[in-house]
C-alpha cells in the first residue's frame, strides 16, 4: 500500500506540471495566433458572386501574363527567358499551369489586383521599391474574374503532394532529403540541366530560405498550417509571403514534409502498441517478483 501512495503523489505533481505548468509556459514561448482562414476574407479580391468566362479570361491572360508567365499546360512560353527575367525582376516568374487548382480563387483574384497587398509583403516595397509582378487594379472586377475562371479551367483536377509542394515552395525552398535544390543563375544565365532556372533566391528574399527536409519534426503540424497559411501570425516582417493555398493544396504540402521528413513515423506507430505491451508485462512481472521478496523477508 506504502508503494501505492508514493506512486500517487508522483502522479499528482507529474499532473500538476504537465497540465498546469506546461501549457503556461508554451503559452509565453508560442504566442497564441488565430486559426488558418482559408477563405481569405481579408484579402481584396473581386465579389465572389461574379461568374468568370474562361474564354474571355484566355484572352486577358495571353495579353497581360505571358510576357513574364509560361503556361506550359495551355502551351505558352514566356516572351523573356529566366535570365532575362531573373535580371529584369529579381525573380523568376512562375509557371501558372497549375495555379487554378493550388491556390484559392478569391486569393487569386487579390493577387492579380496588387500582389504585394495580397500577399502581405507591403513592408519589402517601400521607398520606390515595387512586387516584381505590376498590379492591375485598374482592371474591371469581371475581367479579374475572367482571368481565374481561366486558370482553374486549364488547371489539373488533382496534383500529387510532391507536385503541390514543388510548385508552390520549391522555388524559394530546397527540400534536399528528396533531391530538390535551389539552383541560383549562373555565368551568362547557364543552369545545371534538367534543373528549373531559378534566380538568386538569397538576394531576392533578404536571406536564404531554408530547406524544408526535417521541419516536420522541428515544428508542429498546426505551427506549419498557420504559418503558410498566414506567416505574419508568427513571424512580423517575414519576407515570406503569404502564398494563398486552398485548405486541400495546404494539407498536401504537410503531408509532403511528412513523407520526406518523418519516413520511420509508421514504423514507430507499430512499435509503440507492442512497446507498451512489454511494459505492462514487465511490471507485472515486477511486482509479482517484489511481492516475493517482502513475503520472505517478513
Amino acid at each position: 500500500m506504502r508503494e501505492f501512495k508514493i506512486l500517487g503523489v508522483l502522479v499528482f505533481f507529474t499532473a500538476l506540471l504537465y497540465i498546469g505548468v506546461e501549457p503556461f509556459a508554451h503559452s509565453q514561448m508560442h504566442a497564441h495566433v488565430e486559426a488558418p482562414e482559408y477563405d481569405f476574407k481579408d484579402a481584396d479580391g473581386v465579389d465572389k458572386a461574379l461568374v468568370g468566362n474562361a474564354q474571355n479570361g484566355a484572352a486577358l491572360v495571353q495579353a497581360n501574363c505571358i510576357a513574364c508567365h509560361s503556361i506550359t499546360k495551355a502551351g505558352f512560353a514566356p516572351m523573356m527567358d529566366d535570365a532575362t527575367s531573373a535580371a529584369s525582376y529579381g525573380v523568376v516568374p512562375p509557371d501558372l499551369s497549375t495555379a487554378g487548382t493550388m491556390y484559392d480563387p478569391h486569393f487569386l483574384a487579390a493577387f492579380i489586383k496588387n500582389p504585394a497587398k495580397a500577399t502581405k509583403t507591403e513592408h519589402k516595397f517601400e521607398d520606390g521599391a515595387v512586387h516584381p509582378m505590376p498590379s492591375y487594379d485598374w482592371m474591371k472586377p469581371q475581367e479579374i474574374a475572367d482571368m481565374v475562371a481561366y486558370l482553374k479551367s486549364i488547371a489539373p483536377k488533382t496534383m500529387t503532394n510532391k507536385e503541390v509542394f514543388n510548385d508552390a515552395c520549391n522555388r524559394c525552398h530546397s527540400m534536399k532529403y528528396d533531391g530538390m535544390k535551389i539552383i541560383t543563375d549562373g555565368p551568362n544565365g547557364v543552369r545545371k540541366e534538367g534543373v528549373k532556372a531559378r534566380s538568386d533566391v538569397s538576394k531576392y528574399m533578404g536571406k536564404t530560405p531554408p530547406d524544408l527536409s526535417q521541419y516536420i519534426r522541428s515544428r508542429s503540424e498546426s505551427y506549419l498550417h498557420e504559418f503558410i497559411n498566414d506567416p505574419q501570425k508568427h513571424l512580423a516582417g517575414t519576407a515570406m509571403p503569404r502564398v494563398g493555398l486552398t485548405e486541400k493544396a495546404e494539407n498536401q504540402v504537410i503531408k509532403y514534409m511528412e513523407e520526406i521528413g518523418e519516413v520511420k513515423k509508421p514504423e514507430r506507430e507499430a512499435l509503440a502498441p507492442k512497446f507498451l505491451a512489454y511494459l505492462l508485462i514487465f511490471t507485472i512481472f515486477a511486482f509479482l517478483w517484489k511481492a516475493k521478496i517482502w513475503r520472505e523477508v517478513h
